[in-house]
Protein backbone atom coordinates (compact mmCIF):
# COMPACT_ATOMS: atom_id res chain seq x y z
CA UNK A 1 0.00 0.00 0.00
CA UNK A 2 2.93 2.50 0.60
CA UNK A 3 4.40 2.54 -2.31
CA UNK A 4 1.77 3.72 -4.79
CA UNK A 5 0.81 6.34 -1.98
CA UNK A 6 4.40 7.34 -1.97
CA UNK A 7 4.04 7.62 -5.85
CA UNK A 8 0.43 9.43 -6.10
CA UNK A 9 2.20 11.96 -3.09
CA UNK A 10 5.25 12.37 -5.56
CA UNK A 11 2.91 13.28 -8.47
CA UNK A 12 0.88 15.82 -6.31
CA UNK A 13 4.29 17.20 -4.98
CA UNK A 14 5.55 17.63 -8.99
CA UNK A 15 2.36 19.41 -10.16
CA UNK A 16 1.50 21.59 -7.29
CA UNK A 17 5.63 22.45 -7.87
CA UNK A 18 5.30 23.36 -11.51
CA UNK A 19 2.22 24.86 -11.20
CA UNK A 20 3.19 27.44 -8.15
CA UNK A 21 6.54 28.30 -9.94
CA UNK A 22 4.67 28.93 -13.43
CA UNK A 23 2.44 31.11 -11.56
CA UNK A 24 4.61 34.18 -11.30
CA UNK A 25 6.16 34.20 -14.81
CA UNK A 26 2.25 33.44 -16.45
CA UNK A 27 1.43 36.70 -14.27
CA UNK A 28 3.86 38.97 -15.76
CA UNK A 29 2.85 37.71 -19.33
CA UNK A 30 -1.01 37.99 -18.52
CA UNK A 31 0.19 41.84 -17.64
CA UNK A 32 1.99 42.55 -20.56
CA UNK A 33 -0.68 40.68 -22.71
CA UNK A 34 -3.33 43.13 -21.10
CA UNK A 35 -5.34 40.05 -20.12
CA UNK A 36 -6.61 42.06 -16.82
CA UNK A 37 -9.90 42.89 -16.21
CA UNK A 38 -10.76 46.48 -15.78
CA UNK A 39 -11.58 47.90 -12.05
CA UNK A 40 -14.77 48.34 -11.76
CA UNK A 41 -16.83 50.26 -8.74
CA UNK A 42 -17.88 47.38 -7.17
CA UNK A 43 -14.10 45.98 -6.72
CA UNK A 44 -12.34 46.08 -3.71
CA UNK A 45 -8.75 45.67 -5.88
CA UNK A 46 -6.71 48.40 -5.83
CA UNK A 47 -5.14 47.80 -9.37
CA UNK A 48 -5.84 45.47 -12.37
CA UNK A 49 -5.32 42.35 -11.78
CA UNK A 50 -4.40 39.74 -14.57
CA UNK A 51 -5.76 36.27 -15.63
CA UNK A 52 -4.45 33.67 -17.39
CA UNK A 53 -3.42 31.65 -14.74
CA UNK A 54 -4.96 28.51 -16.15
CA UNK A 55 -1.76 28.14 -18.17
CA UNK A 56 0.35 27.57 -15.43
CA UNK A 57 -2.69 25.49 -14.33
CA UNK A 58 -2.37 23.24 -17.28
CA UNK A 59 1.51 23.49 -17.43
CA UNK A 60 1.54 21.18 -13.79
CA UNK A 61 -1.58 19.18 -15.62
CA UNK A 62 1.05 18.11 -18.07
CA UNK A 63 4.25 17.58 -15.59
CA UNK A 64 1.68 15.34 -13.42
CA UNK A 65 0.89 13.29 -16.93
CA UNK A 66 4.48 13.16 -17.64
CA UNK A 67 6.19 11.93 -14.17
CA UNK A 68 3.72 9.78 -13.31
CA UNK A 69 3.81 7.42 -16.65
CA UNK A 70 7.48 6.69 -15.35
CA UNK A 71 6.71 5.16 -12.05
CA UNK A 72 6.30 1.59 -11.12
CA UNK A 73 2.67 1.15 -9.71
CA UNK A 74 1.07 4.42 -11.91
CA UNK A 75 2.82 3.90 -15.39
CA UNK A 76 0.40 0.66 -16.47
CA UNK A 77 -2.48 3.45 -16.37
CA UNK A 78 -0.76 4.42 -19.39
CA UNK A 79 0.23 0.94 -20.72
CA UNK A 80 -3.05 -0.73 -20.73
CA UNK A 81 -5.69 2.39 -20.67
CA UNK A 82 -5.96 5.22 -23.17
CA UNK A 83 -7.99 7.72 -20.51
CA UNK A 84 -4.63 9.87 -19.69
CA UNK A 85 -4.58 11.00 -23.47
CA UNK A 86 -8.14 11.53 -23.58
CA UNK A 87 -7.80 13.90 -20.49
CA UNK A 88 -5.26 15.93 -21.77
CA UNK A 89 -6.73 16.20 -25.20
CA UNK A 90 -9.92 17.63 -23.92
CA UNK A 91 -8.21 19.69 -21.39
CA UNK A 92 -5.73 21.26 -24.70
CA UNK A 93 -9.15 21.99 -26.32
CA UNK A 94 -10.72 23.74 -23.20
CA UNK A 95 -7.65 25.30 -22.16
CA UNK A 96 -7.09 27.25 -25.43
CA UNK A 97 -10.77 28.27 -25.45
CA UNK A 98 -10.47 29.86 -21.60
CA UNK A 99 -7.13 31.24 -22.74
CA UNK A 100 -8.73 33.36 -25.93
CA UNK A 101 -11.78 34.01 -23.66
CA UNK A 102 -9.41 35.46 -20.92
CA UNK A 103 -7.74 37.88 -23.20
CA UNK A 104 -10.24 38.69 -26.12
CA UNK A 105 -13.49 37.56 -24.69
CA UNK A 106 -15.94 34.60 -26.22
CA UNK A 107 -19.09 34.66 -27.60
CA UNK A 108 -21.47 32.58 -24.80
CA UNK A 109 -22.63 29.48 -27.65
CA UNK A 110 -18.85 29.25 -29.17
CA UNK A 111 -17.94 28.67 -25.53
CA UNK A 112 -20.68 25.80 -24.88
CA UNK A 113 -20.03 24.65 -28.01
CA UNK A 114 -16.18 24.37 -27.17
CA UNK A 115 -17.28 22.61 -23.82
CA UNK A 116 -18.96 19.67 -25.70
CA UNK A 117 -16.41 19.70 -28.31
CA UNK A 118 -13.84 18.53 -25.79
CA UNK A 119 -15.93 16.15 -24.04
CA UNK A 120 -16.49 14.40 -27.23
CA UNK A 121 -13.02 14.06 -28.08
CA UNK A 122 -12.62 12.23 -24.55
CA UNK A 123 -15.35 10.40 -25.52
CA UNK A 124 -14.01 9.34 -28.99
CA UNK A 125 -10.71 8.22 -27.10
CA UNK A 126 -12.16 6.03 -25.05
CA UNK A 127 -13.43 8.38 -21.47
CA UNK A 128 -16.79 8.05 -21.41
CA UNK A 129 -19.76 6.37 -19.32
CA UNK A 130 -20.33 2.37 -20.05
CA UNK A 131 -23.04 1.62 -17.33
CA UNK A 132 -24.46 2.89 -14.54
CA UNK A 133 -25.81 1.14 -11.56
CA UNK A 134 -29.24 1.78 -10.59
CA UNK A 135 -30.57 0.95 -7.21
CA UNK A 136 -33.20 -2.29 -7.29
CA UNK A 137 -32.27 -3.15 -10.85
CA UNK A 138 -28.44 -3.85 -11.03
CA UNK A 139 -25.90 -2.04 -13.18
CA UNK A 140 -27.78 -1.47 -16.38
CA UNK A 141 -25.53 -0.72 -19.88
CA UNK A 142 -25.73 2.31 -21.70
CA UNK A 143 -25.68 2.08 -25.65
CA UNK A 144 -22.86 4.39 -27.61
CA UNK A 145 -25.53 6.96 -27.64
CA UNK A 146 -26.54 6.89 -24.25
CA UNK A 147 -23.28 7.36 -22.90
CA UNK A 148 -22.20 10.02 -24.87
CA UNK A 149 -24.78 12.41 -23.93
CA UNK A 150 -24.36 11.41 -20.35
CA UNK A 151 -20.83 12.13 -20.72
CA UNK A 152 -21.15 15.44 -22.60
CA UNK A 153 -23.42 16.37 -20.18
CA UNK A 154 -21.79 15.80 -16.84
CA UNK A 155 -18.60 17.27 -18.17
CA UNK A 156 -21.05 21.00 -19.10
CA UNK A 157 -22.32 20.95 -16.03
CA UNK A 158 -19.38 20.32 -13.89
CA UNK A 159 -17.48 22.87 -15.53
CA UNK A 160 -19.98 25.21 -15.21
CA UNK A 161 -20.90 24.50 -11.89
CA UNK A 162 -16.92 24.99 -10.92
CA UNK A 163 -16.66 28.39 -13.00
CA UNK A 164 -19.73 29.79 -11.13
CA UNK A 165 -18.27 29.66 -7.45
CA UNK A 166 -15.55 31.52 -9.28
CA UNK A 167 -16.87 34.57 -7.22
CA UNK A 168 -13.85 34.74 -4.75
CA UNK A 169 -9.81 34.93 -4.10
CA UNK A 170 -9.13 31.16 -3.13
CA UNK A 171 -12.71 29.82 -3.42
CA UNK A 172 -12.97 27.63 -6.62
CA UNK A 173 -9.79 26.45 -6.16
CA UNK A 174 -9.49 25.75 -2.52
CA UNK A 175 -13.35 23.69 -2.64
CA UNK A 176 -12.34 21.57 -6.04
CA UNK A 177 -8.82 20.91 -4.30
CA UNK A 178 -10.79 19.70 -0.86
CA UNK A 179 -13.33 17.48 -3.39
CA UNK A 180 -10.66 15.91 -5.21
CA UNK A 181 -9.16 14.90 -2.06
CA UNK A 182 -11.98 12.88 -1.04
CA UNK A 183 -12.63 11.96 -4.60
CA UNK A 184 -8.95 10.40 -4.03
CA UNK A 185 -9.95 8.44 -1.14
CA UNK A 186 -12.51 6.89 -2.88
CA UNK A 187 -11.04 6.02 -5.91
CA UNK A 188 -7.59 4.69 -4.34
CA UNK A 189 -10.27 2.75 -2.10
CA UNK A 190 -11.51 0.81 -5.04
CA UNK A 191 -8.65 0.41 -6.91
CA UNK A 192 -6.08 -1.03 -3.34
CA UNK A 193 -9.09 -1.87 -1.77
CA UNK A 194 -10.70 -4.01 -4.39
CA UNK A 195 -7.84 -4.75 -6.58
CA UNK A 196 -9.74 -3.19 -9.50
CA UNK A 197 -7.50 -1.46 -12.23
CA UNK A 198 -9.86 0.28 -13.38
CA UNK A 199 -9.86 3.10 -10.75
CA UNK A 200 -6.14 3.80 -11.26
CA UNK A 201 -6.97 6.63 -14.09
CA UNK A 202 -9.61 8.16 -11.66
CA UNK A 203 -6.90 8.30 -8.73
CA UNK A 204 -4.23 9.71 -11.13
CA UNK A 205 -6.52 12.46 -12.22
CA UNK A 206 -7.33 13.55 -8.56
CA UNK A 207 -4.00 13.25 -7.31
CA UNK A 208 -2.65 15.64 -10.32
CA UNK A 209 -5.95 17.74 -9.64
CA UNK A 210 -4.74 18.33 -6.02
CA UNK A 211 -1.43 19.60 -6.98
CA UNK A 212 -3.01 22.28 -9.63
CA UNK A 213 -5.22 23.52 -7.57
CA UNK A 214 -2.36 23.76 -4.23
CA UNK A 215 0.38 25.03 -6.75
CA UNK A 216 -2.03 27.84 -7.66
CA UNK A 217 -4.09 28.80 -3.94
CA UNK A 218 -0.87 30.95 -2.53
CA UNK A 219 -1.05 33.05 -5.65
CA UNK A 220 -4.79 33.44 -5.36
CA UNK A 221 -5.88 33.34 -1.73
CA UNK A 222 -7.34 37.23 -0.66
CA UNK A 223 -6.01 39.52 -1.96
CA UNK A 224 -4.95 37.77 -5.00
CA UNK A 225 -1.88 38.32 -7.25
CA UNK A 226 -3.78 36.61 -10.14
CA UNK A 227 -7.14 35.06 -11.58
CA UNK A 228 -7.26 31.79 -12.73
CA UNK A 229 -9.68 33.20 -15.42
CA UNK A 230 -11.93 30.83 -17.27
CA UNK A 231 -8.73 29.04 -18.48
CA UNK A 232 -8.19 27.51 -15.22
CA UNK A 233 -11.33 27.43 -14.05
CA UNK A 234 -13.11 25.12 -17.06
CA UNK A 235 -9.65 23.44 -16.97
CA UNK A 236 -9.89 22.04 -13.48
CA UNK A 237 -13.99 21.61 -13.50
CA UNK A 238 -13.01 19.22 -17.03
CA UNK A 239 -10.67 17.46 -15.05
CA UNK A 240 -12.99 16.57 -11.97
CA UNK A 241 -15.48 15.66 -14.33
CA UNK A 242 -13.12 13.34 -15.84
CA UNK A 243 -12.25 11.62 -12.50
CA UNK A 244 -16.12 11.34 -11.89
CA UNK A 245 -16.77 9.78 -15.86
CA UNK A 246 -13.78 7.44 -15.42
CA UNK A 247 -14.46 5.69 -11.94
CA UNK A 248 -18.19 5.84 -12.56
CA UNK A 249 -18.21 4.42 -16.03
CA UNK A 250 -15.53 2.60 -16.35
CA UNK A 251 -15.38 0.29 -13.13
CA UNK A 252 -18.11 -2.80 -12.85
CA UNK A 253 -19.32 -2.87 -9.49
CA UNK A 254 -20.35 -6.31 -9.76
CA UNK A 255 -16.46 -6.43 -9.88
CA UNK A 256 -16.18 -5.42 -5.87
CA UNK A 257 -18.11 -9.16 -5.44
CA UNK A 258 -20.69 -7.26 -2.54
CA UNK A 259 -23.28 -9.60 -2.81
CA UNK A 260 -21.95 -12.70 -0.65
CA UNK A 261 -23.57 -13.07 2.37
CA UNK A 262 -26.88 -12.96 3.93
CA UNK A 263 -29.47 -10.58 2.58
CA UNK A 264 -28.89 -8.12 5.49
CA UNK A 265 -25.17 -7.96 4.70
CA UNK A 266 -26.00 -7.51 0.89
CA UNK A 267 -28.01 -4.36 1.86
CA UNK A 268 -25.40 -2.94 3.70
CA UNK A 269 -22.96 -3.34 1.58
CA UNK A 270 -24.39 -2.35 -1.96
CA UNK A 271 -23.42 0.93 -0.65
CA UNK A 272 -20.15 1.83 -2.45
CA UNK A 273 -21.90 0.58 -5.55
CA UNK A 274 -24.56 3.37 -5.47
CA UNK A 275 -21.53 5.85 -4.51
CA UNK A 276 -20.08 6.15 -7.54
CA UNK A 277 -23.78 7.80 -8.46
CA UNK A 278 -23.88 10.53 -5.85
CA UNK A 279 -20.33 11.05 -4.98
CA UNK A 280 -19.77 12.93 -8.13
CA UNK A 281 -22.66 15.31 -7.37
CA UNK A 282 -21.53 15.63 -3.45
CA UNK A 283 -18.35 16.73 -4.75
CA UNK A 284 -19.72 20.04 -6.75
CA UNK A 285 -23.11 20.08 -4.61
CA UNK A 286 -22.41 23.67 -4.05
CA UNK A 287 -21.32 25.18 -6.72
CA UNK A 288 -24.25 22.76 -8.48
CA UNK A 289 -26.89 24.42 -6.06
CA UNK A 290 -25.70 27.53 -6.89
CA UNK A 291 -25.65 27.29 -10.11
CA UNK A 292 -29.40 25.96 -10.39
CA UNK A 293 -30.62 28.96 -8.20
CA UNK A 294 -28.59 31.36 -10.40
CA UNK A 295 -30.49 29.67 -13.09
CA UNK A 296 -33.79 29.93 -11.52
CA UNK A 297 -33.29 33.61 -10.11
CA UNK A 298 -32.32 35.12 -13.33
CA UNK A 299 -35.04 32.94 -15.42
CA UNK A 300 -37.34 33.88 -12.77
CA UNK A 301 -36.23 38.30 -12.97
CA UNK A 302 -37.22 37.99 -16.97
CA UNK A 303 -33.04 38.09 -17.01
CA UNK A 304 -30.64 35.81 -19.44
CA UNK A 305 -29.27 32.71 -17.18
CA UNK A 306 -26.14 33.94 -18.00
CA UNK A 307 -26.32 37.33 -16.46
CA UNK A 308 -24.08 38.18 -13.49
CA UNK A 309 -25.91 39.24 -10.61
CA UNK A 310 -24.92 39.68 -6.77
CA UNK A 311 -27.30 36.77 -6.00
CA UNK A 312 -24.51 33.65 -5.72
CA UNK A 313 -23.51 31.75 -2.32
CA UNK A 314 -20.72 33.33 -1.65
CA UNK A 315 -21.91 37.20 -2.44
CA UNK A 316 -25.01 36.06 -0.13
CA UNK A 317 -22.43 35.11 2.62
CA UNK A 318 -20.55 38.84 2.42
CA UNK A 319 -23.80 40.88 2.52
CA UNK A 320 -24.76 39.29 5.94
CA UNK A 321 -21.76 40.52 7.04
CA UNK A 322 -18.92 37.89 6.71
CA UNK A 323 -15.29 39.15 5.76
CA UNK A 324 -13.74 37.78 2.70
CA UNK A 325 -11.86 35.11 4.26
CA UNK A 326 -14.80 33.79 6.36
CA UNK A 327 -16.80 33.56 3.44
CA UNK A 328 -14.30 31.50 1.97
CA UNK A 329 -13.44 29.21 5.01
CA UNK A 330 -17.23 28.59 5.30
CA UNK A 331 -17.57 27.60 2.01
CA UNK A 332 -14.65 25.37 2.04
CA UNK A 333 -16.26 23.66 5.65
CA UNK A 334 -19.56 23.22 3.55
CA UNK A 335 -17.89 21.35 0.85
CA UNK A 336 -15.56 19.25 3.15
CA UNK A 337 -18.30 18.12 4.81
CA UNK A 338 -20.41 17.14 2.20
CA UNK A 339 -17.49 15.33 0.41
CA UNK A 340 -15.84 13.66 3.12
CA UNK A 341 -19.52 12.80 4.58
CA UNK A 342 -19.78 11.02 1.08
CA UNK A 343 -17.07 9.00 1.16
CA UNK A 344 -16.96 8.63 5.48
CA UNK A 345 -20.56 6.49 4.59
CA UNK A 346 -19.07 4.92 1.39
CA UNK A 347 -17.20 2.91 3.85
CA UNK A 348 -18.78 2.10 6.87
CA UNK A 349 -22.81 2.98 6.12
CA UNK A 350 -24.15 0.99 9.32
CA UNK A 351 -22.27 3.24 12.00
CA UNK A 352 -24.68 5.73 13.59
CA UNK A 353 -21.43 7.76 14.48
CA UNK A 354 -21.20 8.88 11.18
CA UNK A 355 -24.49 10.14 10.63
CA UNK A 356 -24.28 11.68 13.97
CA UNK A 357 -20.92 13.52 13.20
CA UNK A 358 -22.19 15.33 10.21
CA UNK A 359 -25.34 16.29 11.73
CA UNK A 360 -22.81 17.55 14.46
CA UNK A 361 -21.50 19.38 12.08
CA UNK A 362 -23.99 20.58 10.07
CA UNK A 363 -25.09 22.71 13.19
CA UNK A 364 -21.55 23.93 14.00
CA UNK A 365 -22.01 25.42 9.98
CA UNK A 366 -25.12 26.98 10.26
CA UNK A 367 -24.00 28.64 13.60
CA UNK A 368 -20.87 29.94 11.86
CA UNK A 369 -23.37 31.38 9.11
CA UNK A 370 -25.78 33.06 11.45
CA UNK A 371 -22.77 34.49 13.32
CA UNK A 372 -22.83 37.80 11.84
CA UNK A 373 -26.21 38.76 12.85
CA UNK A 374 -25.30 38.70 16.30
CA UNK A 375 -22.79 40.63 17.25
CA UNK A 376 -21.13 40.01 20.23
CA UNK A 377 -20.18 43.24 23.01
CA UNK A 378 -18.17 42.68 25.64
CA UNK A 379 -18.69 43.67 29.28
CA UNK A 380 -17.27 47.18 30.24
CA UNK A 381 -14.60 46.17 32.01
CA UNK A 382 -13.17 44.04 29.34
CA UNK A 383 -13.63 47.10 26.55
CA UNK A 384 -9.63 48.53 25.81
CA UNK A 385 -8.74 44.70 25.23
CA UNK A 386 -11.23 43.70 22.88
CA UNK A 387 -11.53 45.60 18.87
CA UNK A 388 -13.69 48.72 19.16
CA UNK A 389 -16.34 46.83 16.94
CA UNK A 390 -16.97 44.68 20.09
CA UNK A 391 -17.22 47.78 22.66
CA UNK A 392 -20.37 48.91 24.08
CA UNK A 393 -21.28 52.71 22.52
CA UNK A 394 -23.65 55.17 23.25
CA UNK A 395 -26.33 55.46 20.47
CA UNK A 396 -26.98 58.82 19.28
CA UNK A 397 -29.78 59.59 16.40
CA UNK A 398 -27.68 60.15 13.46
CA UNK A 399 -28.07 63.77 12.01
CA UNK A 400 -30.21 64.60 9.12
CA UNK A 401 -28.42 63.37 5.62
CA UNK A 402 -25.57 61.86 7.73
CA UNK A 403 -24.59 57.94 7.36
CA UNK A 404 -24.43 55.33 10.04
CA UNK A 405 -22.66 55.77 13.43
CA UNK A 406 -19.07 56.26 12.69
CA UNK A 407 -16.72 53.88 14.52
CA UNK A 408 -12.73 54.40 15.13
CA UNK A 409 -10.60 55.40 12.85
CA UNK A 410 -9.94 52.06 10.26
CA UNK A 411 -12.98 50.21 11.67
CA UNK A 412 -16.22 50.33 9.85
CA UNK A 413 -19.59 52.07 11.28
CA UNK A 414 -22.45 50.03 12.49
CA UNK A 415 -24.35 50.73 9.24
CA UNK A 416 -21.35 50.34 7.00
CA UNK A 417 -20.89 47.62 4.65
CA UNK A 418 -17.70 45.81 3.54
CA UNK A 419 -17.25 46.43 0.01
CA UNK A 420 -18.00 42.80 -2.00
CA UNK A 421 -14.82 41.37 -4.29
CA UNK A 422 -15.52 40.54 -7.33
CA UNK A 423 -12.67 39.71 -9.95
CA UNK A 424 -14.20 37.45 -12.76
CA UNK A 425 -15.90 37.12 -10.57
CA UNK A 426 -19.73 35.91 -11.35
CA UNK A 427 -18.87 34.98 -14.43
CA UNK A 428 -19.85 31.75 -15.96
CA UNK A 429 -17.92 29.27 -18.25
CA UNK A 430 -20.17 30.31 -20.93
CA UNK A 431 -21.47 33.73 -20.27
CA UNK A 432 -20.12 37.29 -22.04
CA UNK A 433 -18.31 39.36 -19.30
CA UNK A 434 -18.90 42.34 -22.22
CA UNK A 435 -22.51 42.37 -21.12
CA UNK A 436 -22.44 41.97 -17.56
CA UNK A 437 -24.70 44.61 -15.87
CA UNK A 438 -23.60 46.26 -12.56
CA UNK A 439 -24.91 45.37 -9.70
CA UNK A 440 -25.53 46.89 -6.15
CA UNK A 441 -24.75 45.37 -2.86
CA UNK A 442 -27.81 43.72 -1.86
CA UNK A 443 -30.26 45.12 -4.58
CA UNK A 444 -32.54 42.59 -5.78
CA UNK A 445 -34.53 42.47 -8.94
Amino acid sequence: MGQPVREYLLTLCVTAAVTYLLTGPVRKFAIAAGAMPEIRARDVHREPTPRLGGIAMFGGLCAGLLVSAHFTNIKSVFEFSNEPRALLSGAALIWILGVLDDKWGVDALIKLGGQMIAAGVMVLQGLTILWIPVPGVGTVSLTPMQGTLLTVALVVITINAVNFVDGLDGLASGMVCIAAAAFFMYAYRIWYGYGLEAAAPASLFAAILMGMCLGFLPHNMHPARIFMGDSGSMLIGLVLAAGAISVTGQVDPDAMQLFAGSERLAVHTMVPVYIPLLLPLTIIAVPFADLVLAIVRRTWNGQSPFTADRGHLHHRLLEIGHSHSRAVLIMYFWSALIAFGAVAYSVNNASVWIVLGIVALSAVGLVLLLLPRFTPRAPRWAERMVPPRYRRRATAAPASGAGAEQGEPGEPGEGQREPVPAGIHGATAIGDRSRFPEWRVGSRR
